[in-house]
């Protein structure tokens, strides 16, 4: 198991040996494809994907290419494109061209969405990640009411929205997810999901 700091220490000390950030986000994006690919049939299947404005929803805009070459894709993008990183906003700009980006800054703007109960349907959490810093604000804590509220398989990028990645205590409200897909190694906050946790590897040295 590892703490989000022996995670970020892992992560400078990748790009210390030539790996950017980009290419961590890129191979994470990747791999939390396959492992999906390798759990669900796609073919037919609809994917939303709830994004947030840090890495980890850059992660979840790299998955979204992938998926949209298998299934219809949807990106529901939580907050201000101008709070992307560098890096997520270059996945932002690549994806943006195969898979229709909605905005939602207000609980209003998710009333237009109504999914056909009869469809299948996979909801990614790529909102918070590890990011996680105190108290939960807008819009991210309606984005995570929302993605609760709706029926169909629910697939965590790395850490379930609203779990502290150490403790596993939930802040405030959390995502539920049937898989997590964890990145390097299992988080010491996800020793309670150990049975729904699966680890990929992104490319970090050993």
């Amino acid at each position: 198991m590892i703490t989000s700091k022996q995670m970020k220490e892992l992560e400078r000390s990748a790009m210390h040996h030539g790996i950017t950030a980009s290419e961590l986000m890129e191979n994470a994006g990747k791999q939390f494809f396959q492992a999906v690919r390798g759990k669900f049939d796609l073919k037919g299947k609809n994917v939303v994907i709830f994004c947030g404005t840090g890495n980890n929803g850059g992660d979840g805009l790299v998955a979204a290419r992938y998926f949209a070459d298998q299934s219809h894709t949807l990106v529901l993008f939580f907050g201000e494109k101008n709070k992307l990183s560098e890096d997520a906003l270059e996945k932002y700009d690549l994806v943006k061209s195969k898979v229709n980006i909605i905005q939602v800054k207000e609980r209003v703007d998710l009333e237009k969405f109504h999914f056909q109960k009869h469809l299948d349907f996979i909801f990614i959490d790529a909102l918070l990640g590890m990011g996680i810093n105190g108290p939960l604000h807008d819009p991210i804590s309606f984005g995570i009411d929302y993605f609760n509220s709706l029926n169909g398989a629910k697939i965590a990028v790395d850490i379930p929205s609203g779990l502290d990645p150490d403790t596993g205590e939930v802040v405030d409200k959390v995502c539920h997810s049937d898989l997590i897909v964890t990145f390097h190694d299992i988080k010491c906050g996800l020793e309670q999901f150990q049975d729904k946790t699966e680890v990929v590897d992104i490319g970090i040295p050993k």
